[in-house]
């Protein structure tokens, strides 16, 4: 499954969609808009150190264009808020249309899930602050209280928008299907009769009534329980009783009626039958409820005396926890609502009305039904195809290919997962491990992993078959803490050595390492990956890894795993970037390092994949380093504290979201390290050489200061194109992808006329399914030697590895600047365009790329294509990802400009911007958009 498992990261589950439209009639051509601000009136104050936020909010920051004060909090985006437009994103692949059915439906489960991680963690640990009377305000200047009354404002709309998603879209939809999710009153006699039977059989026995009166304390309301508050009347009585009733999570929510067709809600069953509960007493109300308690428990962990003692204390502490919120039933009495928030303590802005199902997270289980058209197509992860077993070797043909190290020894193997097999190249890499006779020693760190981990089998085979075995099993990882404390209990009753985690630090890195004697001496396989070493995320969850004999990597993780127990981290590492030791500083020189290119003239780049841009350090890096001149693309899957397109100062940084089927969990950095020069590339110099870099750590400050974590550089040649090629689609995606807006709204990107549907999860499953079954590849994800790009995976004159085509001037169809408004002249970027590169900062620079002009697409358009995936638009797709990367927009090259910008032409004009090329003139200022798409977008809205 997708991010709706757990995410270790950044902020909560799975990619998903932020659509702040209107559900029933929503069609795909208005995904829209979605913003940090759609929550209401107290988010918006979230935004600004003055309160205010508007669209055009990207002039105005700073004072005067092109100022930036590091403790300015104008410039840093709320996190909490930014976490809450990331579910929106989540909770739009449920409105959106071109998505099959039941894939919708998933996402309503998905959202629950998130949102309760969301209220557990962070609006838990707000209230936690507010009850400890912290008053520190944040980078962006707000206070805890001002925070938790801005995402419980924010939050509200999203539970209503999925209720109005359910009940007038989804729900109609799935009975017109065949499926029918009926409400009990709908139900004829015969199978009334026959779901009474099921209650008095099933049900019944499993219900505790627990009464609330001057006998009976109140009762304890577990964690995420859906539970009935019934008021039930004697005849004596006056005052009716109340009394909890607790729905049972050990049977189906969705109770079949008849299979595959008609099911009913089990909440509805137990309503319907309370006569037989309660026998003797009138029912004089019966209201569900479901209540949300705080997981920030924690305890000092320099007084604990013993790890696992704590982290099993924790866990009972977690069981009690305050309560943060609570959701009921619309039209739920003032008598049960005030009987809950008084003996819950509950402030009444923590209270939700919930129309509808108020748990959608077994709705999922729709997806068991064998209905494939209303399904995405199955995918099965592939082989990879340098670990293939019938294949014949590289450069052995008497291998029968079953030795992974001779594999690996040839050359490094990127592994990216759920595109390749989990089972046939991670499990296997420690399977042969522990069989292998000349293998010494394996070593693994592990955060999470599946409750029936064959890595945890393996290792405990190896410590069986005399290798020396150390493992580090992180106990603090949230949720995890139970299966964890219960590998641990066996991976020490088999002998092996286990490390529990590190006092002050959460070690999260994902690593492994094998010993192994060969014959000219003692050999280490690495593996460091994005990952964790979990079979079941793996088939949902994007992520990277680096299989490796890199000596040097192979030292670096003898130091870290020494560390796990030992006394002491090292400082110095050969190739790692470790955090909390090197990683900050290494990050910042590079980011400098860029600026310094761009200050020299040259051409200067980053890109960075990561789930999360939240440390304030960092942001305030790359703000300086756009306002040098570097061109930054950020795809920041969730929290982002970054403002793109401030006027002077982060005019040239794009902020993008992918969210899809997979959650995206990979981390990627690009810099591009001045590679375009080659004055720069004398002997033992460390730039001009492009750096790739992957690995487990996000750009948060607890990933860097309080965190254990490893991040690869990536040398080889081949390695660095397949990431180039992952890059560059996700920059191209117009189908999953969504941009950011200097105020924190988010737009998704729709394909242009004429443009074929660019998925990055539908190309690389297609990309790994052909690799698989061509016996002439040897990667795993194939680029295809006419992708163009103006990524670098070599210097710009080394013949390999750089497509940068020029793009002229297009000056057909652009509206004339109004008076005192700059002209722009000169090339522009289109956000589309990743292909046609940057604006070059040198005239010389023009030269490097072979060709100047935009090669055009030659892939069918497909307006009806719907998101499900078929072969053949996806092939499109993947055709047209080589064949037109750096493509000028049909827009830009034919002067077909959308309605509302030929029939409001002074509305807008083009900006003396290298990043924006439309701006458009509003009531509240000049707001710049990419596209021009985006600017109608503009008009249209304040037309209206």
């Amino acid at each position: 499954m997708t991010g709706g498992s757990r995410d270790d990261d950044g902020g909560g589950a799975t990619d998903g969609g932020d659509g702040d439209r209107g559900v029933a009639g929503d069609g795909a051509a208005e995904a829209g808009t979605v913003s940090i601000l759609d929550a209401g009136p107290a988010s918006v104050s979230m935004l600004g150190a003055d309160g205010g936020t508007d669209e055009a909010a990207g002039d105005e920051v700073g004072g005067r264009a092109g100022e930036f004060d590091r403790s300015s909090s104008e410039f840093y985006l709320n996190r909490e808020l930014s976490e809450l437009a990331y579910q929106r994103r989540v909770l739009h692949e449920a409105l959106d249309e071109r998505n099959p059915l039941l894939e919708r439906v998933r996402f309503l489960s998905i959202f629950t899930r998130n949102m309760d991680e969301f209220f557990m963690k962070r609006v838990g640990g707000l209230k936690q602050q507010m009850e400890a009377g912290i008053t520190d305000r944040t980078v962006d200047g707000h206070t805890p209280r001002e925070q938790w009354g801005a995402v419980l404002d924010a939050a509200r709309p999203m539970f209503a928008r999925q209720t109005d998603c359910y009940e007038s879209v989804i729900r109609p939809a799935l009975a017109e299907a065949g499926v029918h999710v009926v409400d009990y009153d709908d139900l004829s006699p015969d199978e009334r009769a026959s779901m009474r039977e099921y209650f008095e059989r099933s049900v019944l026995p499993t219900l505790t009534p627990l009464a609330f009166d001057p006998a009976h304390p109140f009762p304890f309301i577990s964690n995420l329980s859906l539970s009935l508050a019934v008021l039930t009347r004697e005849d004596d009585e006056e005052s009716p009783t109340f009394t909890r009733v607790k729905i049972p999570q050990n049977l189906p929510r969705l109770v079949e009626i008849a299979a595959g067709e008609r099911y009913v809600l089990i909440e509805e069953v137990v309503r319907a039958n309370l006569d037989l509960l309660f026998p003797n007493a009138e029912v004089v109300e019966a209201s569900l409820f479901r209540l949300t308690r705080n997981a920030e428990v924690r305890r000092d962990e320099e007084v604990a005396e013993d790890l696992i003692d704590m982290i099993e204390e924790v866990l009972e502490q977690r069981r009690f926890a305050t309560a943060v919120r609570l959701e009921v039933e619309a039209g739920t009495s003032e008598r049960v609502r005030q009987t809950l928030v008084e003996q819950l303590d509950l402030d009444e802005r923590e209270v939700f009305e919930r129309p509808g199902p108020m748990d959608y997270r077994e709705f999922d289980t729709l997806l068991d039904l064998d209905r494939p058209e209303l399904k995405l197509p199955e995918w099965t992860p592939q082989p990879h195809p340098r670990l293939q077993r019938q294949r014949t070797p590289l450069n052995d043909a008497s291998d029968d290919g079953g030795d992974i190290f001779a594999r690996i020894r040839e050359d490094d193997i990127l592994l990216h997962h759920p595109y390749h097999s989990f089972t046939d190249t991670v499990q296997r890499f420690i399977a042969e491990a522990a069989t292998d006779p000349d293998v010494l020693a394996i070593k693994a760190a592990i955060y999470r992993t599946a409750s029936d981990s064959q890595v945890i089998q393996s290792l405990i085979d190896a410590a069986d078959n005399g290798k020396q075995v150390a493992v580090m099993v992180e106990l603090k990882a949230r949720f995890d803490e139970q299966n964890n404390l219960e590998w641990v209990r066996r991976l020490e009753e088999n002998g092996i050595h286990v490390a529990y985690g590190t006092i002050g630090l959460k070690t999260h890195t994902k690593t492994a390492l094998v010993v192994r004697q060969e014959d000219d001496g003692v050999e280490l396989y690495s593996h460091v990956a994005t990952g964790n070493y979990h079979s079941e995320t793996a088939k949902g969850y994007v992520d990277l890894g680096l299989l490796t004999a890199d000596r040097d990597i192979g030292q670096d993780l003898v130091k870290v795993f020494n560390f796990f127990t030992g006394p002491s981290l090292d400082e110095e590492f050969r190739k790692l970037l470790i955090a909390p030791v090197t990683m900050r500083d290494r990050l910042t020189r590079y980011v400098r390092r860029e600026a310094e290119h761009a200050r020299a003239g040259r051409s200067a780049r980053i890109v960075a994949k990561v789930n999360a841009l939240e440390d304030p350090e960092i942001v305030a890096e790359l703000y300086e380093a756009a306002m040098a001149g570097v061109d930054v693309d950020l795809v920041v899957r969730d929290i982002c504290r970054l403002r793109p397109g401030i006027e002077g100062v982060s005019e040239n940084v794009n902020v993008y979201s992918v969210v899809g089927r997979f959650l995206e969990h990979s981390r990627i950095y690009y810099f591009e390290n001045g590679a375009r020069d080659p004055d720069l590339r004398a002997d033992d110099s460390p730039l001009g050489e492009p750096e790739y870099y992957i690995g487990s750590a996000d750009l948060m400050t607890r990933n860097l200061d309080s965190r254990v974590e490893a991040v690869a550089p990536v040398e080889d040649t081949a390695i660095r194109e397949q990431l180039r090629f992952v890059l560059d689609l996700l920059l191209r995606d117009n189908r999953k992808c969504w941009e950011m807006n200097a105020d924190g709204s988010y737009e998704q990107r729709q394909p242009g006329p004429g443009e074929a549907v660019i998925s990055t999860q539908e190309v690389l499953m297609e990309r790994a399914r052909r690799a698989a079954a061509d016996d002439d590849v040897d990667c795993g994800i194939p680029a295809g030697d006419a992708t163009e790009s103006d990524l670098l995976v070599e210097p710009a004159d080394s013949g390999r590895g750089e497509f940068s085509p020029g793009r002229e001037a297009i000056d057909q169809g652009r509206g004339e600047p109004g008076p005192g408004e700059p002209n722009r002249g000169g090339p522009s970027r289109d956000r589309n365009d990743v292909g046609s590169g940057r604006a070059d900062r040198d005239a010389d620079s023009d030269a490097t790329g072979p060709g100047a002009d935009s090669s055009a697409s030659n892939a069918e358009p497909d307006s009806e294509a719907s998101d499900a995936g078929t072969d053949d638009r996806t092939s499109a797709a993947v055709e047209s990802v080589v064949a037109t990367a750096g493509g000028d927009s049909a827009v830009a090259e034919n002067g077909d400009l959308p309605g509302p910008l030929r029939d409001n032409p002074d509305a807008w004009y083009r900006p003396d911007s290298d990043h924006y090329d439309f701006a458009v003139r509003t009531p509240d200022g000049t707001v710049y958009r990419e596209t021009a798409e985006g600017a109608a977008a503009v008009v249209e809205r304040f037309e209206e």
